[in-house]
Parts: structure tokens; sequence; C-alpha cells
């Protein structure tokens, strides 16, 4: 599994109609992929916006970074939507969770 973290500030300026129909269209397609296990949003009280992203492998990842309407979103989001982001890929070292009826069980 590979994690991305997509931490952002949006600028001031933004038509947030915009962004958030080129958001939908972006998480239509990408929840289509091959590959593709999640997607969330997440908005802290500074501003700064996380997105967390859940692909099966780097190569499932790579064809989304490069799918064409991906690129064109990633560009119209540097020219019009995001004064700054950050980009980190993961991989899980361990993984867990936690149901009252399970308990606690390991994922990887």
């Amino acid at each position: 599994m590979v994690v991305i973290v997509f931490r952002s500030r949006l600028r001031e300026d933004i038509d947030m109609a915009a962004l958030e129909a080129l958001g939908g269209e972006m998480a239509a397609i990408a929840s289509a992929m091959p590959g593709f296990l999640s997607y969330k949003d997440y908005a802290a009280a500074d501003g700064e916006l996380l997105t967390l992203v859940e692909f099966e492998s780097e190569e499932r990842l790579a064809a989304w970074r490069d799918y064409p309407d991906h690129r064109a979103a990633q560009e119209r989001g540097r020219r019009e939507f995001f004064s700054e982001y950050q980009i980190q890929i993961c991989s899980p070292l361990r993984a867990y969770r936690f149901g009252l009826a399970e308990g606690r069980q390991q994922i990887l």
C-alpha cells in the first residue's frame, strides 16, 4: 500500500466553485483507477488542507500521477488554486485496526 499525504493552502482570490468542480471530477476519475483504495479530505482551523489518498502500489499511483486529466488538473491547481502545497508518498511500516467486536487486529 502507498499513502499520499497532500498538504495545501488555498489562494485568497480563488473561485471555490471551480475548485470544488475540479476536485469532484478528479475524485471520480481517481476512484475508478485500478489500485485506488481511498480518498479523504480534512481542513485544519489554521486554513491548511489535508488530503489522504491510498493506492495498492507505487505502480498504480504512478498511473494516476501520469493520467492526462490529472496532469492538467495539477497544472491548473498551481496556476489558479494553491498558494503552496507539499506532497509526501509513504509506505506504512505497520497497520492496525480496532473494532469493539473484533478488538485490535494487525493489518500489515
